[in-house]
């Protein structure tokens, strides 16, 4: 991966707002019109976006998820539902959600109950219910995956695809670097289960399955990013709340598998992104970054991407007062956020920046965004956030290299 030698990179957390013709082509595709064109459409659509990157000055540009389907401007799960699509040995059943899942997981009799039983959303359970509080309050049920038999990749066509018009975009526009997300082990074991014995089982199965994915991308000479929202996620989804000690060994389970998936790709190219979920809510129960670094630290990549923008967890860039950054490793922290229509100073996101430098160093420090901004801004506010995000680098810039 690229550094900032000279100046402040940028890059972003993955999802970029769809153009509103391919959002209309995968609610066609969703309704069972899978209609003549849309390789090209969705290619047209990735080469579009990555100039459109690179002329506003984003560094490290990605394909804006571009290949896991949107069917509505709004959509806060992409990033992991694609992954339906791309895991043989699942069935899609009617009527069940992840907001009713109840998992029995890892040791301590640790327990994830799911989006509808976050301990979060009992505590605002009126804002959560009301419609016009601005508080995501979850969607209509949709078809859910239960593993029903070996998990297998399915995705080598659909992987290939992305890969393919992301590489073709970064040669159109002389893009120097370029990424494409896949979703870890841990993360996409939030699924039912009814095949394998135990959760450990599961989650080592999902890692084998999903190397396949990972490869590809690797491969292909781009930069792997593993979107793993669930690390510290999870920990909100557990009633009642559990010891810590047993909510890292539970976690640290999912690590372990992570890196066997990992096993033997070139740590340099390949980002962790960590965050508390990107749903729109108080998140006063979220599990504090001090108390998951050091297991985020565990995983086999040669850059981490965390949340450092939004309210609740802004304040927490001093966790690297006393959490080392391992020798020759990136960090890509937030610093415009996803969970506000309010869009950052350059000053501020100057400021942000500054921080992180003077504690692991400038040439370590990559400014990005919280969370993907697809699916959940609008997308004049989403651009006009990576036009921020460019200018306060800029402002950054000028002063640690001054």
């Amino acid at each position: 991966m690229i550094r900032s030698t000279d100046h402040i990179l940028t890059s972003h957390a993955g999802s970029l707002p769809r153009t509103p013709e391919l959002i209309a082509a995968n609610a066609a595709r969703e309704a069972g019109d899978d209609a003549a064109g849309y390789a090209e459409l969705l290619a047209d659509a990735v080469t579009g976006l990555v100039r459109r990157q690179v002329d506003l000055g984003i560094d490290v540009p990605g394909d804006g998820e571009f290949g896991k389907a949107m069917s509505s401007p709004i959509d806060y799960g992409a990033w992991w539902s694609y992954s339906f699509q791309r895991l043989g040995g699942l069935e899609l059943r009617d009527g069940a959600s992840w907001i009713l899942k109840d998992v029995q997981s890892g040791p301590g009799d640790v327990r994830v109950t799911g989006f509808g039983r976050r301990r979060d959303r009992a505590r605002f359970e009126e804002a959560y219910a009301d419609p016009t509080s601005g508080v995501f309050h979850g969607g209509a049920p949709k078809p859910f995956p239960t593993a029903v038999a070996p998990l297998s990749y399915t995705g080598g066509d659909a992987v290939a695809q992305d890969v393919a018009n992301l590489r073709t975009a970064l040669d159109a526009t002389g893009a120097q670097e370029g990424f494409v997300t896949s979703i870890a082990p841990g993360s996409a074991a939030r699924m039912d289960n009814d095949f394998y014995g135990t959760d450990e089982e599961f989650v080592w199965a999902l890692a084998d399955a999903l190397r396949e994915e990972y490869v590809a991308i690797i491969d292909a000479g781009l930069v792997l990013q593993i979107d793993d929202p669930s690390l510290a996620e999870n920990w909100d989804q557990i009633t009642p709340e559990p010891a810590l000690e047993d909510y890292l060994r539970f976690s640290e389970i999912r690590v372990e598998a992570l890196n066997h998936a990992l096993r033997g790709l070139p740590e340099d190219r390949i980002r962790y992104h960590l965050c508390w979920g990107s749903w729109h809510g108080p998140h006063t129960t979220d599990l504090p970054m001090a108390d998951i670094v050091r297991t985020m630290l565990k995983v086999n990549a040669g850059a981490y991407s965390f949340e450092a923008a939004n309210v609740r967890h802004e304040h927490e860039w001093r966790v690297w007062e006393d959490a080392t950054l391992p020798e020759g490793r990136l960090i890509l922290p937030g610093v415009v956020g996803h969970a506000t229509n309010v869009v950052e100073h350059p000053e501020l996101v100057a400021d942000r920046i500054e921080r992180f430098a003077r504690l692991v160093g400038r040439e370590n420090v990559v400014a990005s965004t919280d969370c993907g901004l697809g699916g959940r801004i609008h997308h004049q506010i989403a651009w006009a956030k990576l036009e921020t995000l460019v200018a306060g680098a800029e402002l950054a810039t000028k002063r640690l290299w001054a």
